[in-house]
């Protein structure tokens, strides 16, 4: 038995040849078979270890180069997070510290540990982890939101200059990493692995 992705219609799905496909009977969407979710989240395995690997680039290089009257400072997010704190902006700080260090790195290594079929996790821990994943998934942007503010507070027309630093790449495909991360997990893998 099969339920399509799309419209929801829960059908039986024979055996497939190699070569072809199984398409919803009501909607045309392709029903993904078992191997093809497994291969999927082996693929979202992938991709969450390359953002692991890149993300102590994304938050200690530099994200901002701020030069004000001829004073030049470059800050990266670690940094950043560490100076807010340190000068009494609780609030921003920890908006930063939990938005850009601490649900990304929490949201990757949940999708690996997810997407690798760990035995250790079962499949109600697992559903319970997913949905988590997507819950934090809402507040991802909500860091590059204060930077948008930061980066208009501080233009003051000639006296502040504000340019991205060499951070941002790594930052920036991090953040794509995780993304596709997301995107290419199929949920419906949880259920069809052994527990």
């Amino acid at each position: 038995m099969r339920t399509c992705p799309c419209c929801g219609l829960t059908q039986t799905m024979p055996e497939i040849p190699r070569g072809h496909r199984a398409c919803c009977a009501r909607c045309g969407t392709t029903l993904r078979s078992p191997e093809s979710r497994l291969r999927a989240n082996s693929r979202t395995a992938a991709v969450s270890l390359a953002a692991l690997i890149l993300y102590p680039l994304a938050v200690t290089l530099p994200i901002l180069e701020v030069s004000k009257l001829g004073h030049q400072q470059e800050t990266g997010i670690l940094e950043g997070t560490a100076r807010l704190l340190a000068d009494g902006h609780l609030a921003v700080g920890l908006v930063v510290l939990v938005c850009s260090v601490l649900l990304p790195v929490m949201k990757l290594i949940s999708l690996l540990l997810l997407s690798s079929g760990t035995a250790f996790l079962g499949r109600r821990h697992r559903a319970f982890t997913y949905q988590v994943v997507e819950w934090t998934g809402r507040f991802g942007m909500l860091d590059v939101l204060l930077v948008a503010i930061l980066v208009a507070v501080l233009k003051l027309g000639d006296v502040v200059t504000v340019r991205p630093g060499p951070g941002v790449l790594a930052f920036s495909a991090c953040v794509l990493l995780s993304l596709l991360a997301s995107a290419l997990f199929d949920p419906h893998a949880l259920w069809e692995e052994p527990a």
